[in-house]
Parts: C-alpha cells; structure tokens; sequence
C-alpha cells in the first residue's frame, strides 16, 4: 500500500467557475503532491465576470461537516477562506479552538475581485477576534490588511504598519501580498521588527482569478510537507506566478490562474521530450 500523502483540509466557498474557493484549493492541493478535503461554507452565483449571488450554507451543517471530517482523517494543514456570514465565522473558530490543527492558514477573504462582499460585518468582528489568534499565519492582501487594520495599502511602509497592527490583535505570523506595486511585493512579519520581504516582476495577465486561494493554499501544503514559513511562502510564490504566466483564458471576465500547469498533460504544462527530440 502506498503511504498517504498530507491532508490538507480546504474551508472555503464555492465558486463555479473554479477560479477560486474549493475547487480552485483542491486542483492546488493536487499540484502540490497533498491530498484536499473540503468544507463547503457558501455557495455563490459567480463566473469569470463576477458575483451575483452569496448563499451561505447553515452553520450547524459546517461544524457537523468539519468534525465529521476531523474524527476520520489526520489533517496537516488548514486554509481558511471565504467564510461568508459571521455564523459560520464563529463555529469554524470554535472548532478550530478544539482541533488544534498544527498549521492553519487564514486568508482573509472579505469582497471578491468584481467588488461583491463576502463576508458581514459580524463575521469580520469574528475574523479579527477569534479567528486571527488562532491562526498560524494570516495572508491578507495589501487592501485588505488595510481593511481590517484601519491603515493604508500604497507601499511597503503602509504594509508594515499593518502588519504589526494584525501582531497588536493576536497574530503570530503575517503575509501580506501586494501585487498592486510596481514589483509585486510580499510581506513576510514572524513579529514586530522581523520581515522579510519578497519581490518579482509583475506579469502582464488577465488570468489572476483566485490567486489569493492559490496563494494561501499553496502555503498551507508547503507547511503540510514540513518546510518553514519563509520556504512555504518562497515557493507559493514561485507557484502562483507560474500558475498566472501558464494562465489561459476561459470565459468573458478574469480568467483563473492555471493551477495544474505542472502537469504535462495540461495546457501551458511542461512537456518532456525524450533523447530523440520526441514527446
């Protein structure tokens, strides 16, 4: 029998277009040799142009999802994303409160790209004060650390300070992603005074739906495989820029990256060619 791979366990919305949310995490998950289980929290009206529509699912139906899973599988790592109502935020924090999940990656997924918001006001209150300190790491992006942290988004500076306001509510470790730069710009914060900081060069793309999901997830595999905070936010980095310059378009709006463009087989993949010159 061959050994399991890591679990990672996705708690996430629906997006049908697979751009982003469940099954955007579980095609990453897969790209990265782990194995993706999934928590459904909302269902949406989406495709590449947009959000219609957020229903988020009974809240009693993700905790009794979630420890169903628990009591079955061992999960080596957790991303936490659209949460969708406040409800929801606070049994998913309740639940993680009890799992004690080695690393849990929360992605703080407050509107999406086309400007829809996913999550209320009460389940932001739960993000910031529940949530966050439970974390292990937290991976905003730079408009939304300003969001949550009541600072500003236009440079590194303005990234730090959020960063140690996110410190000031409990976390232990940040990322905070700043494609909107000229080089697009990550932040990494173990704690106040520690950051580091990554740079590439910005991809002219418009196949950056669900890079946020990509880019926590991918984290949350690295972690899974036992590699430090710096190396698993190196390579998600790494992946998610590959992912949007491999991207291809589909639909009319903003197209997904492509998470699977490692896989030979895939369009924008690598191919192997043999010593004749052959595929």
């Amino acid at each position: 029998m061959l050994q399991s791979p890591p679990i990672v366990l996705t708690i996430a919305g629906f997006d049908p277009s697979s751009g982003a949310g469940v099954t955007a995490d579980i095609k990453t998950i897969a790209a990265h040799g782990c194995y993706g289980v999934a928590v459904i929290t909302a269902l949406t009206v989406q495709s590449t142009t947009g959000v219609r529509q957020v229903e988020p699912v009974a809240p009693q139906f993700v905790l009794d999802s979630l420890e169903d899973l628990a009591a079955d599988v061992k999960v080596s790592a957790v991303r936490v994303g659209m949460l969708g109502s406040g409800q929801i935020a606070q049994k998913v924090a309740e639940f993680l409160e009890r799992a004690q999940f080695p690393n849990v990656v929360l992605d703080t997924v407050l509107n999406a790209t086309s400007g829809a918001s996913l999550l209320d006001d009460e389940g932001k209150k739960a993000l910031l004060e529940k949530l966050v300190p439970l974390a292990s790491v937290v991976t905003p992006n730079a408009e939304e650390a300003a969001a949550l942290t009541g600072t500003k988004s236009f440079c590194v500076d303005d990234m730090k300070e959020a960063a140690n306001r996110f410190h000031q509510l409990g976390a232990r470790r940040v990322v905070i992603t700043g494609g909107h730069l000229d080089k697009a710009t990550d932040l990494l914060s173990m704690k106040a005074g520690d950051v580091q900081i990554f740079k590439s060069d910005r991809l002219d793309s418009t196949c950056t739906h669900g890079t946020g999901c990509a880019f926590a997830t991918a984290i949350a595999c690295q972690l899974a495989q036992g590699r430090t905070l710096p190396e698993a936010v190196l390579l998600a980095k790494a992946y998610v820029t590959a992912a949007i310059g491999n991207g291809y378009a589909i639909g009319k709006g903003i197209g997904p990256v492509n998470h699977m463009y490692r896989m030979k087989n895939h369009p924008g993949g690598f191919v192997k060619k043999s010593a004749s010159g052959n595929v």
